[in-house]
């Protein structure tokens, strides 16, 4: 079905007369096609790698991360990093320094074999918890169940 200011324009071009001498009134036909383009869009989020301490500076302790209650949803766009410490979870580490653990429902046994995972953007700019999922790179798929804040144990 065509919009109706192209119907009448299309129209107007099949029954237009063909260039020449203007003797002949015959109709040109004009052969016309549908497009269709699908885009698909995937986010990588790479593993930081192991902190490395300089060879001169005495080895620091690891730092112990404490969760604690965060909100459900979190724009895309501000992560910059991830690291995978247990298959329960994933820390993503945000432009701001905040780092988040994001828990899966179930565990993501698929994130022990590969360096990264990806995430599909949505519409709304956010991944949520409940929602959204982050698909390993071998193809499955881990339900986000929750967000907790991490903060450096005192």
């Amino acid at each position: 079905m065509l919009h109706p200011p192209f119907s009448s324009a299309l129209l107007l071009l099949l029954a237009a007369p063909e260039p020449g001498d203007g003797s002949t009134q015959a109709r040109r036909f004009v052969q016309t096609e549908q497009f269709s383009f699908h885009q698909r869009i995937i986010i990588r989020v790479p593993r930081m790698p192991a902190e490395a301490a300089p060879a001169a500076a005495a080895p620091r302790a690891p730092v112990r991360w404490v969760e604690k209650k965060s909100r459900k949803c979190v724009p895309l766009d501000s992560l910059v990093g991830a690291s995978v410490p247990t298959s329960e979870s994933v820390d993503l580490v945000a432009n701001d320094g905040t780092r988040l653990r994001a828990r899966f429902v179930d565990g993501c046994k698929a994130l022990d074999f590969y360096s990264g995972f990806y995430m599909r953007p949505t519409v709304d700019g956010q991944v949520c918890a409940k929602r959204d999922a982050i698909r390993a790179r071998s193809g499955g798929t881990c339900q986000i169940r929750e967000f907790r804040q991490l903060l450096p144990q005192r």
